[in-house]
């Protein structure tokens, strides 16, 4: 059984990866409603979606239960946003219908590594300039490195080739003709390939956290000069 004694400084952690957390979904989810909007489909404006406030794009359950609880029991916390609807048909204006709907599934991934980057370049801006040093603000210099490589690894989670996540929708939209049966049968069974890389450790640490770590150090510590991180 966890311990549930949690130290001012455990709750404080928890609840600056929350925060962190939110505002990735949001600006994930932000990323599909942008885009879905400039192809021409209205809806996700008319319901509120094409907004950075996180309040339209929380879902209770993956936003707010569920990551609360794992921050808790397993000191990390991971989710979703409630998913943004959009009319496919308002993309043939421009594109073929599969086209728009993956160009508006691959927004949500690229938002998160948009993400990542502005906060690591405003990490090393204060880090260069002194007016952050590690050693004087060590909580704040590892909460924003974890909110960098919790951005790669939300890219990297939502890019698996496996419906409903938006990895699933790509990979349909670049697919051709030919290949849409085979897919049509492997999509029926793709969620399990998603819950499979959210629920078994090695899987998650093996393709999403281990790569996110990764991709921090090459561009975060050998580009930037950001303390280097552990790969898992």
């Amino acid at each position: 059984m966890p311990n549930l004694d949690l130290s001012p400084e455990q709750l404080q952690l928890i609840a600056v990866n929350m925060i962190v957390l939110i505002l990735s979904i949001a600006v994930h989810e932000f990323g599909h409603a942008m885009v879905a909007d400039l192809l021409g489909d209205r809806l996700p404006r008319s319901e509120g979606r094409v907004t950075l406030n996180p309040i339209a794009h929380i879902d209770p359950i993956g936003t707010l239960a569920l990551p609360l609880l794992g921050s808790i029991m397993a000191g990390g916390a991971f989710g979703w946003g409630r998913p943004v609807r959009v009319n496919p048909i308002a993309f043939t204006r421009r594109f073929r219908m599969r086209t728009g709907h993956m160009l508006v599934a691959a927004a949500g991934p690229a938002m998160n590594l948009l993400f990542a980057t502005l906060i690591s370049l405003l990490l090393f801006t204060l880090m260069r300039t002194g007016v952050v040093r590690l050693g004087d603000h060590r909580q704040l210099v590892l909460g924003m490195i974890n909110a960098i490589t919790l951005n790669y690894a939300l890219c990297l989670f939502n890019l698996v080739p496996a419906s409903p996540l938006d990895g699933g929708a790509v990979l349909e939209g670049l697919l051709p003709d030919r290949a849409r049966p085979a897919y049509a049968s492997y999509k029926q069974y793709s969620l399990f390939v998603a819950m499979a890389v959210m629920m078994i450790p090695t899987l998650g640490r093996t393709l999403i956290w281990g790569p996110a770590v990764r991709i921090y150090n090459l561009w975060g510590a050998d580009v930037l000069g950001l303390p280097r991180l552990w790969v898992p």
